[in-house]
């Protein structure tokens, strides 16, 4: 991975950020719950998800979980980046980027409009939005930054 090519935490200031953990994770499900698991490991000794575990832990596997189907297309030779720090003064910032073409956050429908409530996928974009206090898509869909104060 190049200079250019690491996730920067650049929304924090750097002199106040906790340790922070950086990850490159296989593009297979499988990875999923090893990775969150050391995050959350890492966050809770940081003191950094106290009272948020559900939100913080169900948008990471959510936003892992679109990287690897749609980014790698399950690819365990492609790998998802994900990036933690925390700022007492701003909170948790989880960053998550994958190496495929990216998606426009406005062409995914609403889960919970009309037929799409029956729909078997669709919901982890809104469920992270839903959750945390900020989430932004960068990079042409191929990062998310989420933001738990």
């Amino acid at each position: 991975m190049s200079q250019d090519d690491r996730i920067p935490c650049v929304e924090f200031d750097r002199d106040r950020l906790e340790p922070r953990l950086s990850l490159e994770i296989p593009g297979q499900v499988e990875s999923i719950s090893p990775a969150v698991e050391e995050i959350l490991a890492v966050t809770e000794r940081m003191g950094c998800t106290a009272g948020r575990e559900f939100e913080v832990e169900t948008s990471l596997r959510e936003a892992l979980a679109n990287a690897i189907r749609h980014g790698c297309e399950r690819d365990p030779n492609k790998k998802v980046q994900v990036c933690v720090a925390c700022d007492d003064a701003r909170g948790m910032l989880i960053v998550v980027r994958d190496p495929g073409p990216g998606f426009d956050p406005e062409s995914i429908p609403s889960p919970v409009q009309g037929e799409n409530l029956f729909t078997q996928g669709g919901r982890g974009i809104f469920l992270i939005n839903e959750l945390m206090d900020e989430v932004s898509i960068e990079r042409g869909g191929t990062e998310i930054r989420m933001l738990k104060r």
